[in-house]
């Protein structure tokens, strides 16, 4: 088998935590590193462009575009799951938000013996990472290759805002500051009308490093091992089998999915599983693969009274010239946006500590509410929407390779809306997206409800809705999850248990998923995993 190089440290997958430890293991020069992207270079012109992923949702080319399996309280349904496949991973083609979620999540990780991922650890790799056009402060940092913004005005986002505190809600001016309940403006990763993605932030910068090899289009077939070290990562690559030496350390940062899939195929996982598809039991990790968790979610969608949605500037040929123009030339407007500008954390029962439910208001519409891979596909007339998602659902699934081949995508089963407590949430949770849009200050932009309309009113009424509607917010963890049971898979370290010399640093190692968007928690745990590694290193 031919080799593709040694190296002191092998990083499998480019995204939102591989970027980041390759470029941070590479940044002293001391150490070499190779980066395995099993996609292409972001050098599309959408992934540029905030507005963008619209275009990037279901792209063939870019994206795995996975598809969970049957969901049995979801009607059968099968959610799409879209995952980047570029550089950059799903940070090159989500929508954007940065959410750290609260201090609470870091704390319960804490309590579940993940020691040294207390809320007051994990903020300086927060920090580290940002540059935030909010300036320094307790919680922000500047200078950073992260760029974090604030989204820009819109009416119809500065009425939502205004009717929820018409409804008594609080105003909340930074979700990642001392407190997350409230309404307001949301921040994203955009620089300058840009996206900036990880492969922007972090990778682009460190290019030029002899020490740094990025291998795209190279898809990772098993983790290598040698008396129960790891010792490299076998590709495929132009249709030929190669290895990649690691001298030091593998990490996988294939993400939720990929991540357990890879850990299976290479021998790490539970055993009866792997025996049942001729792969030979290397350790018998039971949690491998299990603990799959995401935030429901469900959307309800209202005729606009006023031209200001992105269904007015996409689906008017003049309007879509005119947006794409003052992109092109200003980097403003709506493409230069996320077009979820704003929205707001909620608690719906006082007795809870934080907030359980988030409300995001969508400037946009579409008839499949992202459930389906239809594409895009917005409303042909001027809506918008307001996403109401379960911060910490009950939801447990899982991820299991179907084949021993790595090209066939594994099985994905979330278990939505399983439980008594989460059917009780997302009701509380629309009722209160309602109670907010029935509000003056954003009832004069409302023709009326479109889904589920006026009709859905009881508790019943709500449950069939979700039932129908509901949806993943594609924000998958804890497949790999860190701790100290069982079922743990990695170590506080990011250590895979029973095996040397290979970590996980991605969303899969989250024993509990947060209560936020998942990109900016994956940037700070590429960030914790290369500081712990050359920890180490320094300590050998």
């Amino acid at each position: 088998m031919q080799s593709a190089g040694e190296f002191d440290y092998v990083v499998v997958g480019a995204g939102s935590s591989g970027c980041v430890v390759a470029t941070r293991l590479s940044e002293s020069g001391k150490y070499s590193v190779a980066l395995i992207e099993a996609g292409g270079k972001d050098d599309s012109f959408w992934f540029r462009a905030p507005l963008g992923f619209g275009k990037l949702y279901d792209h063939k080319q870019y994206n795995w575009g996975y598809e969970g399996e049957s969901e049995p309280h979801l009607s059968g349904a099968r959610t799409t799951q879209p995952r980047g496949k570029v550089l950059g991973g799903t940070s090159s083609i989500n929508g954007m938000l940065y959410m750290r979620g609260q201090r609470e999540d870091y704390e319960h990780w804490r309590q579940l013996g993940c020691v040294g991922w207390d809320y007051e650890d994990v903020l300086p790799y927060f920090k580290k990472a940002e540059d935030n056009d909010r300036g320094a402060s307790e919680f922000h940092n500047v200078g950073g290759p992260l760029t974090v913004s604030t989204c820009p005005r819109h009416e119809l986002a500065d009425a939502f805002i205004s009717a929820a505190e018409q409804a008594g809600y609080p105003r909340n001016d930074d979700f990642n500051g001392a407190r997350q309940e409230g309404f307001g403006y949301n921040q994203a990763t955009i620089r300058n009308g840009e996206r900036c993605s990880t492969a922007m932030a972090y990778l682009k910068p460190a290019r030029a490093r002899g020490n740094l090899s990025i291998i795209t289009n190279a898809l990772a077939t098993r983790i290598l091992f040698k008396d129960g070290q790891a010792t490299g990562v076998e590709i495929r690559r132009a249709g030929k089998l190669e290895t990649v030496t690691a001298r030091r350390e593998v990490i996988s940062s294939g993400g939720t999915f990929n991540s357990p899939q890879l850990l299976q195929l290479s021998g790490l996982g539970p055993g009866a599983l792997l025996q049942q598809h001729g792969i030979p039991v290397l350790s018998d990790l039971k949690g491998v693969g299990e603990n799959l968790q995401d935030h429901f979610a469900a959307a309800i969608t209202y005729k606009c009274s006023r031209p200001v949605t992105v269904n007015d500037e996409y689906n008017n040929l003049f309007k879509r010239y005119v947006m794409g123009a003052q992109y092109l030339l200003l980097r403003t407007g709506m493409m230069a946006c996320t077009a979820t500008t704003s929205g707001g954390c909620i608690r719906t029962d006082t007795a809870l500590d934080a907030p359980d439910v988030r409300l995001v208001l969508q400037l946009w519409s579409r008839s499949a509410g992202m459930r389906s891979r239809d594409g895009f596909g917005l409303y042909p007339f001027s809506s918008f929407g307001v996403c109401m998602n379960i911060w910490h659902p009950d939801n447990r699934g899982h991820v299991r390779i179907k084949s021993p081949d790595p090209a066939t995508a594994p099985e994905m089963l979330f278990n939505f809306f399983a439980s008594e407590r989460d059917r009780n949430t997302a009701v509380a949770g629309l009722r209160a997206a309602r109670k907010v849009m029935s509000q003056p200050a954003i009832s004069k932009y409302v023709v009326e409800e479109h889904t589920p309309g006026p009709s859905c009113s009881s508790d019943t009424d709500w449950i069939d809705f979700c039932h129908q509607h509901g949806r993943s917010n594609h924000h998958p963890t804890s497949t790999c999850k860190m701790g100290v049971d069982d079922m743990a898979v990695v170590d506080p370290r990011l250590r895979v248990r029973g095996v040397g010399r290979l970590r996980v640093a991605d969303c899969s190692i989250m024993p509990r998923i947060v209560a936020g968007n998942t990109n900016a928690p994956a940037i700070m745990i590429g960030e914790k995993c290369a500081a712990m590694m050359l920890e180490d290193a320094q300590a050998s």
